[in-house]
């Protein structure tokens, strides 16, 4: 519900009445991630050194909650989504600080005098701009760099809830607006399009948090495309629309109780490779005029409740070695009573130590591809056959017989 404030006492009121220290952990992890929150409740509109302060005082309560958090891990329940969702959080905030930080700059340190010299003749008009394109060049990157961690862990959470999935790919979507608005009002106003950076609007909103995101989405879109028709690129009025669309995401309370994983489905793959090392150090030989044939078996294992939320149509295998040349092509295999098996034909003529990993991938029943693992890895020693070797050692020792008669004759 977003009462920030509220939640962080009752959580601070619980975690000495359980029966566990993870338990105690785990409600003092929720208890500093909301006061986390609550700082940045009292943004307002303009006031950029006050946003700076909040995110500020959010940050340390975060990098409390996910210490806690970590202490609360246990063999069993290891909290991957959890741990991985709050550094996403760490590192969203500290990006936009940098960027609020950033348009500042433009106040604090403008352009030198010879700036518009500089641009007519290299022909970029960013170097009006002064060192700020470069430093928004670098922040527009991390944003890019953040979606793309948000789309791995929602690709990796198959288990997951649709209401935490739906948050992952919000999270995603702030990252993607931000980035967007920084090429559309500074970087390069002509050719920023949204289509490169996925739709905006593709969560369907069940919810008032999910609302207010998607409305704040709209808001800013409109606002960039009314500003980038009426001035001129770089100015501070195009700042300061960037910094108050940080300000309007931070100012959309982030939930934890319905948005943080409610793992009510378990879903692993178990993988076993053929041939197989006699000891865990020991390489599989081959040479290298031979191809390997390596065979994959597999299960799939469920919890209590299998398919809750999306059920496994098939299996897709990846077999990749740090010195093959060539890629293998991806194998999908539809399991049957949980039960899948396919080979890799894998040739190996470079001789040397070959390290082969396969890695399972699950696909839903609408297509979707899950990044689930697991990962296997087998060594492979290649070996040059002894037919090769002796006819590679017989044209060396021709070769220096014809060097050594020439030299003589020289």
């Amino acid at each position: 519900m977003g009462c920030h404030e509220f939640s962080s006492e009752l959580y601070q009121s619980l975690r000495t009445r359980v029966a566990s220290e993870h338990f105690y952990f785990w409600l003092n992890a929720l208890m500093e991630f909301s006061q986390a929150e609550h700082c940045l409740t009292g943004l307002t509109d303009g006031n950029y050194s006050g946003a700076i302060s909040a995110i500020t005082d959010a940050l340390k309560s975060y990098q409390k909650g996910l210490t806690s958090l970590t202490a609360a891990s246990t063999p069993m329940s290891p909290l991957v989504f959890q741990c991985e969702f709050v550094k996403l959080r760490i590192d969203t905030l500290q990006a936009l600080a940098q960027l609020i930080c950033t348009c500042n700059s433009l106040k604090t340190s403008p352009p030198p005098a010879i700036a518009t010299s500089m641009a007519l003749s290299s022909g970029s008009e960013l170097q009006r701009c002064g060192r700020i394109s470069q430093q928004m060049k670098l922040s527009m990157d991390e944003f890019r760099s953040l979606a793309s961690r948000y789309s791995d862990l929602y690709q990796s959470s198959f288990d997951a809830d649709s209401a935490t999935l739906r948050n992952v790919e919000l999270q995603q979507q702030s990252c993607l607006l931000i980035s967007y608005v920084i090429e559309a009002l500074i970087l390069d106003p002509h050719t920023a399009s949204l289509q490169d950076f996925g739709p905006l609007s593709s969560v369907q909103a069940e919810c008032k948090y999910e609302r207010r995101m998607q409305s704040v989405f709209n808001l800013v879109l409109d606002e960039v495309e009314s500003l980038s028709r009426k001035h001129p690129p770089v100015s501070y009025l195009h700042t300061g629309c960037l910094c108050d669309a940080v300000i309007a995401l931070l100012k959309v309370p982030l939930s934890f109780q319905r948005y943080f994983f409610q793992k009510l489905q378990s879903t692993s793959v178990k993988l076993a490779l053929s041939p197989s090392p006699r000891t865990p150090s020991e390489p599989i030989p081959v040479q290298n005029t031979q191809q390997l044939t390596l065979k994959v078996e597999g299960v799939i294992q469920h919890g209590s409740t299998p398919g809750l939320f999306r059920k496994i149509q098939s299996v897709c295998l990846n077999a990749s070695s740090t010195l093959q040349s060539k890629p293998t092509p991806d194998f999908k295999v539809e399991p049957h009573n949980d039960y899948f098996s396919t080979q890799f034909l894998l040739n190996f003529s470079v001789p040397g130590s070959h390290s082969v990993t396969v890695e399972a991938c699950v696909v839903d029943e609408s297509g979707v591809q899950w990044k689930t693992g697991p990962k296997s890895t087998v060594s492979v020693k290649s070996m040059e056959d002894p037919f090769s070797q002796n006819l590679r050692h017989q044209q060396a020792g021709t070769q220096a017989a014809q060097r050594s008669v020439t030299a003589r004759f020289q």
